[in-house]
This record gives C-alpha cells, sequence and structure tokens, in this order.
C-alpha cells in the first residue's frame, strides 16, 4: 500500500510540533523511513548559555536599539528552546546532536587567523581580539531556511571593527570564513555531509555593515561549544545557514568565496541567501514562518525585517537571479 506523505515544509500548521516535543516527531520520522531527507538541509544556529533574566528565562521583553538605529522590543525566545534546537552538522543531523555532541570541544586556548587583501595579516588570539575591539548587545531576529525563527540576545564584536584592525586593501572585494577542520573533536566531520571544513562568505559592504557581528556570547553568557563557540559569524538579514560557526579563519579576497551549502546545494542555496518571502526554496515556501515557542505562522519580512537598515546594499540587483 502506497502512503502519501506531504514534502518536508509544507506540513499543515496543526502538524507543526512544538520543540518540546520535536524529539517524538523525529522518531516518528525515522519509523516512516524518511529521516534522510532531513540531511540536507542546513539551519540556524542555536542560542546560547542562560538567558538574560538567568536559566529558563520566557522571553522577556527588552527594547535595544543598535547603532544604525534599529529597534526591537520582541519576546526573545526562552533559553530552554533556543539551546536545544539548532543545526551545527560538524556534531550531528539532528537538532539534539550538537547538545549531546558538542562537549568534546576545546575553546581554549583559540586563535583566528586575518589573511589575503589585508595591510597587516597574521594570527590573533582570541583573548587580544577580545581586548582590542569594542563589544556590543544586540537582539536580533534569526530565521532559519527551515522556516522556523527565534529572537535572540547576542554579545559580539562588530565585524567591521576587527576588519579595519587588519586594514583591509582596495582589492577586498569579498570575506571568506573557515570552520575549524577536526574529526576528533567534531564527530560529525567523520561523514561526507559536506565538504568539510565548513566555509561562508559576505561581500566587504555586507561584512562591514553595522549590523554583522563576531558573535562570542548570548544570554549574557559566553557561548558554549553547541552554540558556535568562541566565535560565530550573525548577519541577522540573512538566514541561519550563513552564521558559520566555530571561526578559525578569515581571508579577505578579490574572488566571490566558496561557500559549503551552495557547493552542496547550488539551485537551493544562493551566495547571498538574503531572506527574501518571494523566493521560494525548491521544496517549500518562504512566504510564511514559525517562531520556535509559537504555534502561529506568521509572514515572512523581506530581509528579515531589516530591510530599512540592508536593501540599500542590492540596489539594482536581480534578487531572484541573486538569491
Amino acid at each position: 500500500m502506497l502512503i502519501r506523505q506531504n514534502r518536508l515544509g509544507e506540513s499543515p500548521e496543526r502538524e507543526v510540533t512544538d520543540p518540546s516535543l520535536y524529539r517524538r516527531r523525529r522518531e516518528f520520522i525515522r519509523d516512516l523511513g524518511v529521516a534522510a531527507g532531513l540531511l540536507v538541509l542546513p539551519g540556524c544556529g542555536r542560542a546560547e548559555d542562560a538567558g538574560a533574566s538567568g536559566p529558563g528565562s520566557s522571553g522577556s521583553v527588552r527594547p535595544v536599539r543598535s547603532p544604525d538605529g534599529f529597534t526591537t522590543a520582541e519576546a526573545q525566545t526562552p533559553f530552554e528552546d533556543a539551546s536545544s534546537y539548532n543545526n551545527f552538522y560538524e556534531f550531528g543531523s539532528d537538532k539534539d546532536d550538537p547538545a549531546e555532541n558538542a562537549g568534546s570541544l576545546v575553546t581554549r586556548p583559540w586563535s583566528i587567523s586575518i589573511e589575503g587583501e589585508v595591510a597587516r595579516p597574521g594570527t590573533i588570539s582570541l583573548e587580544a581580539l577580545l581586548a582590542g575591539t569594542p563589544v556590543v548587545e544586540r537582539i536580533y531576529r534569526l530565521r532559519c531556511v527551515e522556516a522556523w525563527s527565534m529572537v535572540i540576545p547576542w554579545r559580539g564584536l562588530p565585524l567591521r571593527d576587527v576588519l579595519a584592525r587588519f586594514e583591509p586593501t582596495s582589492r577586498a572585494k569579498y570575506v571568506a570564513f573557515r570552520t575549524l577542520l577536526d574529526p576528533a573533536q567534531m564527530p560529525g566531520q567523520r561523514r561526507p555531509v559536506l565538504d568539510w571544513p565548513y566555509r561562508e562568505g559576505l561581500r566587504i559592504d555586507e561584512a562591514m555593515h553595522p549590523l554583522t557581528i563576531l558573535a562570542t556570547g548570548m544570554y549574557g553568557r559566553d557561548l558554549p561549544a553547541q552554540n558556535g563557540a568562541p566565535l560565530r559569524l550573525v548577519v541577522p538579514w540573512k538566514y541561519g545557514f550563513k552564521s558559520i560557526k566555530s571561526i578559525v579563519s578569515i581571508r579577505l579576497q578579490e574572488a566571490q568565496p566558496e561557500t559549503s551549502w551552495n557547493q552542496a546545494a547550488p539551485s537551493e542555496y544562493g551566495f547571498y541567501s538574503n531572506v527574501n518571502p518571494d523566493v521560494d526554496h525548491p521544496r517549500w515556501s518562504q512566504k510564511r514562518e514559525r517562531r520556535i515557542g509559537d504555534f502561529r505562522r506568521t509572514r515572512t519580512l523581506p530581509f528579515n525585517g531589516y530591510a530599512e537598515q540592508v536593501a540599500q546594499l542590492y540596489s539594482g540587483m536581480d534578487l531572484r537571479a541573486n538569491f
């Protein structure tokens, strides 16, 4: 007997499972024999350690104005949800794998190399980077390509301030990022899910935008390993898979860099990866999303709600061709 199943991402709203029940949902999917289809989904990073109101904080509202004028008073995603539902394929492809497996990652000492089209290339320790760069706190929406979203309080370094310390040259058109490659610490890298190490990239004006940060903490504490410790990228107007984690290399270059998910599935994951409700993923619509912890679906906003701040970066571009 043939059993008809909804395509992933097209489940009716009544079937959307609350995060507290997703483990049972995962087991159910495995029983149906379709778990393999979940392995081709990149997604968001996670929230971090304890909430601004302490562990278990449940959606406190705290307006924050960032330097570009953006303000949000949206309820924060509870720490329990944000810290147990994420994608970090270096530690496994299920949503709970990173929290279960990331204890093997050693995050101190840690250093980052800054290479390529800069006047002062070199390698710097995380401690030295933190000591010489202003720290900011921001509350950003994070929207995943799987059509779910979170609101997370971040702590981090403006990427433009980090890059300025190494003096980019006029030939620096793009910024390429690379994650740690160490299968002994990152068991997911022992499987050919992606071409390791994980790689991402931005155009230089995207990297220099004041909204773009290198996050070192969330919810008032340092990032734990499963959240991308000790350093991860946050670009709030792009889909979550652009948020490369556990960064060890930043290279400024003239050519557009290769990125992991674009290499793995170029028809599904473009280089720009801006949140665009008018450009569907080939297997599901991006027009609506569900905030983690909420059963309701809401309309997806262009650029994840940051159009006023970033739309000018793409003036004159075909945002369907450059998805």
